[in-house]
């Protein structure tokens, strides 16, 4: 984003999309250091989307829950068994595909994927509280 936003900005026009993901967001059990990047990529995302707006360039910073693949397929087998687990959304490709689409049209600053984890960012105290008290503890 620091290399191909400067000529981004002196053109006038452009668009940056950076992905995140809701443990960037909401404090999870084993997430420590996926967690801390996501949440510094996710707020450089943000001041980027404000300070680059000006010169045209657009930046889109999408915060992804469980999105179906294999990724998603491992680190949901590291979960114990629990009701959280069990409930937690996974989302379809290429719904998000075209949520990201959807936001560079319309120049929306964010998004966020699948609609639980949406209003899970509007309200993150009540999210956090959540899963401090609910989320599985890794196997591993």
């Amino acid at each position: 984003m620091s290399l191909a936003a400067p000529g981004m900005a002196a053109r006038g026009a452009g668009a940056i999309v950076n992905v995140t993901s809701m443990a960037g967001r909401v404090p999870l059990r084993g997430c420590a250091y996926y967690g801390g990047a996501k949440a510094g990529l996710g707020m450089a995302s943000e001041i980027a989307h404000l300070e680059l707006a000006p010169s045209g360039v657009h930046v889109v910073t999408v915060y992804p829950g469980p999105v179906a693949s294999a990724l998603e397929r491992g680190a949901r087998a590291q979960l114990r068994p629990s009701r959280i687990a069990r409930w937690m959304p996974t989302g379809d490709p290429a719904v998000i595909a075209r949520a990201v689409l959807r936001a560079l049209d319309k120049r929306e600053p964010r998004v966020v994927y699948p609609a639980l984890y949406a209003m899970a960012d509007r309200a993150i105290g009540v999210a956090t509280w959540v899963t401090r008290r609910l989320s599985p503890e890794p196997t591993a």
